[in-house]
């Protein structure tokens, strides 16, 4: 497998390639010299057809389901002018990014929760290319669970062009066969795995279709927003390839069998599109029943044999120093001897701690102690251990973990991610620079798990 680098040779093909992808709408930018990329966006009550047939009442971004993608590129500035249209409070964070702190989207913590009619100017330049998303911090079972959920690709500084390129947004909705509301959370289901969706869809649409040029060389950017679920990605009718885990490159790409991505993570494919009337179907694998997430049928090109793939240059996260890391241990676990009702017939919303605390909640006058104090500059090793059997995606605000070790086995090629994925009993051993200031947010990725305890901050000084 020849992976060399193809690269635009005008730069008029390299603009064009922002807004080629048709499986998702891209938000309307403007650009220039001074202030790079420009998006207004909204939150705001609106309906979709989610189930065909019949009209959902959901929360979308600028109206829509799916909401549109933001695109932009590694190294220059953007600036999305967001306005609340919806009847709460709400923030954005953006999901991957290692961004300034003032920029990352949570209330009370990073910047003050955006009121209903305020605007919010979000202002950053990506340091990494790759497939990240944003989603609110605020609300997060409802916000999330009824649509606040989108994707913003940050493409390499010196473009790396695919013949097809689909973004796929996953996301099973809590939805009846009529489109109506079921709970979004279910507290004896919150002590355990979340309260998982029944309707699944790809980009806001069950089991959808989707064309390839035949011989294409074609990038998959996957991405799980859901609440809850972990889905097992294959891919059957062509052979892909793993080019990048949650957003980042990895050194040495690998033929795909079966990967994990739980809420908040993401994989890049790459794979070459079959001869025209083949199919290629992206599945959700549960044990070796497979179900359709969606299908690509590849019709006639101009494209007469298939072309190298192309390679993923590194994203420029900082060295490690692990002669000298300092290494701290997270223990997630669950708070078995409360039960999730109280005496009084209230819900009980705390089910689980990490490293002995579940989180206190946090208001304009009150922050809790972080977790954890670290040294600006300063390289650490942060030991996870699951000694729970329901998974929990980890995730660190601000920066991107290493991952050295997973399960007591030390990883010939270590990889680099945002969340760690701690399986049944599971363990990691993930690195990181502490070169970005702030009190940056620590949690589960399930959103109930988080909203139940699993969450907290880390402080970089």
């Amino acid at each position: 497998m020849d992976f060399r680098r193809r690269r635009l040779l005008q730069a008029g093909a390299a603009v064009s390639s922002y807004f080629a992808l048709p499986t998702l709408s891209i938000a309307n930018a403007r650009k220039n010299d001074k202030e790079g990329w420009i998006y207004e966006l909204t939150a705001e009550e609106t309906t979709a057809e989610v189930v065909e047939g019949f009209q959902t009442d959901v929360l979308g971004f600028d109206g829509q389901i799916p909401a549109p993608t933001l695109r932009c590129r590694q190294s220059e500035p953007v600036t999305i002018i967001f306005t609340n249209k919806l009847k709460e409070p709400t923030t954005i964070h953006w999901h991957g990014l290692r961004i300034p702190f003032e920029m990352d989207g949570v209330p009370f913590l990073s910047q003050p929760p955006i009121m209903p009619g305020e605007t919010f100017v979000y202002s950053f330049t990506p340091p990494d290319a790759g497939t990240f998303w944003y989603h609110p911090h605020v609300n997060s079972v409802v916000q999330l669970g009824k649509g606040l959920v989108g994707a913003i690709i940050v493409e390499e500084a010196e473009p790396v062009v695919f013949e097809e390129e689909h973004t796929l947004i996953l996301k099973h909705w809590h939805l009846d066969q009529q489109g109506q509301w079921k709970q979004l959370m279910i507290p004896r289901y919150s002590a355990r795995m979340g309260t998982p969706g029944e309707w699944g869809t790809v980009n806001g649409k069950h089991e959808p279709v989707y064309s390839l040029k035949e011989n294409a060389t074609t990038r998959l950017r996957i991405a799980n927003v859901d609440n809850t679920l972990t889905y097992p990605i294959a891919v059957k009718g062509a052979e892909a390839w793993v080019v990048a885990i949650d957003g980042n490159p990895i050194k040495t790409p690998y033929p795909l069998e079966q990967h994990k991505i739980s809420p908040g993570m993401r994989v890049d494919l790459a794979l070459h599109a079959p001869k025209q009337g083949e199919k290629v179907y992206v599945q959700y694998m549960k044990g070796r029943f497979p179900f359709p997430l969606c299908t690509f049928e590849s019709v006639a090109s101009e494209i007469s044999s298939p072309a190298p793939l192309p390679a993923l240059p590194l994203n420029p996260l900082p060295d490690l120093d692990l002669k000298n890391a300092t290494e701290i241990d997270f223990v997630f676990e669950w708070e078995g001897a409360i039960s999730p009702t109280k005496k009084n017939g209230k819900v009980d919303t705390k089910f689980w701690l990490m490293n002995k605390r579940a989180w206190e909640g946090m208001s304009k006058a009150s922050i809790p102690a972080p977790l954890a104090t670290l040294e600006l500059g300063k390289t650490y090793i942060f030991d996870l251990k699951n000694v729970t059997q329901y998974h929990h995606p980890i995730h660190l605000h601000g920066h991107t973990f290493t991952v050295l070790e997973l399960d007591s086995k030390k990883l010939d090629e270590p990889f680099h991610t945002d969340t760690v994925l701690l399986g049944k009993n599971g363990s990691a051993k993930a690195a990181f620079v502490a070169d970005n200031p702030g009190k940056w947010m620590y949690h589960c990725h399930v959103i109930e798990h988080m909203k139940t305890g699993l969450m907290g901050y880390i402080d970089v000084v």
